[in-house]
């Protein structure tokens, strides 16, 4: 390597700088100072550690020689990495853990200790995908960290307690990064559009382009100002004054999807979806579950809708659907759109196609409708607490069998109040595993009745 990676960086610097037009309108548009951040308002609040990194209030730089951003992608991690740099006055140099090795990062740290040396400039070492290091790798870092030759910030998608060594966890200052609102977004594009830096007012986006794109965008800034600046080009190229909802169409490759997050579409779709999955029909639930997804669905209301049905509709018909659900949930949680699809694929594919039944949900309501009613009878002197002094005199917990010293361990004895004693709400049907259960529970009624 003959020439040091920060040399690549500042030149790119100085051509984004001296001729901004030839530049990406997400490059342009790449925020100068911590004001100019879209979203993150959790880390940009007065006395927050990133206003300290940056000297920005009373409490001085922070203390942390590195400095770990976690979150997804597109929302703006190098870009808080590139601001601190600008803030503090430091040297900024980019790397990639995808493409860099320990080779490259000693480069870096050299020229680091050479630059402060020799005309005491500072360097902030941005590290991104850290995640894709191995352990030595990071462990290549630490002498830097420890002994503050750069200002390290690293940025990762994964969880870093699980992805980054602990010596370099325990040195770090660790921010957490979360999605960007449409919000967000929408006030990045308002900005992109009339800004200098960005289109200069040349057109005007309407409403439904605009909510088009945002969809488009997934919560990712980079992506909603490519977008934005592919339709731009397309519709000054046709000599229109506003970007319509069939240019953004044509641009993005991509048709509009009439849903709406906030209004019917969302509950009508959300319901089909959950009727699909009820009725078996694997092949509507997958076709809703795509409308919501290309619509730009948050995955974790899907995910809940699922964990819901396995309960609502298939309950002990398929014991393995809430589990199933349940780690959909847990999945999509941890990984996000676009790999996110698969999992609730895989999800919806397997609820739809289990046995079903609705005994669990007609159980509980009847208990609660008996509950609510004035049902809810005193607890039978057996069953009652005995730990404490005084409740024999009372008569608790006196007769009370123990299930385990009774051979098949299930004692002739009444645990419901009188007033609901010889209900039954849980009738279970003969669909699936539910057969199985549908057999124990007359045995173990008949048990608890003496009549065996």
């Amino acid at each position: 390597m003959t020439v040091e990676p920060d040399l690549f960086t500042a030149a790119a610097e100085d051509r984004q700088e001296k001729d901004p037009a030839s530049s990406p309108l997400a490059v342009r548009m790449r925020p100068r100072t911590l004001d100019e951040v879209v979203g993150q308002q959790h880390l940009l609040k007065p006395g927050s550690p990133l206003r300290r990194l940056v000297g920005d209030g009373d409490g001085g730089p922070a203390g942390a020689s590195s400095v770990i951003l976690w979150g997804p992608p597109g929302i703006g991690k190098t870009t808080l990495a590139y601001v601190v740099s600008k803030a503090t006055n430091k040297r900024f140099v980019e790397l990639s853990a995808i493409t860099a090795g320990v080779k490259e990062v000693r480069a870096v740290i050299d020229g680091a200790r050479r630059a402060v040396g020799g005309y005491g400039k500072e360097t902030v070492l941005f590290l991104d995908e850290i995640h894709r290091f191995s352990k030595a790798q990071q462990d290549s870092l630490l002498p830097a960290v420890e002994n503050r030759w750069v200002t390290l910030i690293a940025a990762t998608t994964e969880n870093p307690y699980f992805s980054i060594i602990s010596p370099l966890l325990s040195r770090s200052l660790l921010l957490t990064l979360e999605p960007l609102t449409d919000d967000d977004l929408r006030g990045l594009m308002a900005r992109a559009l009339t800004g200098e830096r960005g289109l200069g007012g040349a057109v005007t986006l309407p409403e439904d382009a605009e909510a088009h794109l945002l969809r488009v965008a997934g919560g990712d800034a980079r992506r909603a100002l490519t977008a934005l600046e592919a339709a731009a080009g397309a519709a000054i190229a046709k000599g229109e004054p506003e970007i319509t909802l069939q240019t953004v169409e044509e641009t993005v490759d991509r048709a509009a999807v009439k849903y709406d997050r906030d209004g019917d579409q969302h509950y009508d779709v959300a319901s089909a979806l959950i009727k699909s999955i009820r009725g078996s029909d694997v092949d509507a639930a997958l076709h809703y579950l795509a409308r919501m997804i290309e619509a730009g669905e948050d995955p974790r209301f899907i995910a809940r809708r699922l964990m819901i049905s396995a309960s609502e509709d298939i309950g002990l018909a398929d014991p393995n659907a809430l589990p199933i659900a349940v780690a959909a949930a847990q999945a999509v949680a941890m990984i996000g759109f676009p790999e996110a699809a698969l999992t609730l694929s895989h999800a919806t594919i397997a609820l739809a196609l289990a046995p079903k039944s609705n005994a669990a949900t007609t159980a509980i309501g009847a208990a609660l409708a008996d509950v609510r009613g004035g049902l809810a009878g005193q607890v039978p002197p057996h069953l009652r607490d005995g730990h404490y002094k005084g409740a024999a005199k009372l008569g608790h917990a006196q007769g009370y069998v123990y299930p385990h010293d009774v051979p098949g361990g299930i004692a002739a004895q009444q645990y419901a109040p009188d007033t609901i004693h010889g209900k039954h709400y849980y009738e279970p049907t003969r669909y699936g595993a539910e057969a199985r259960y549908a057999d124990v529970v007359e045995r173990v009624r008949a048990r608890l009745k003496g009549d065996e």
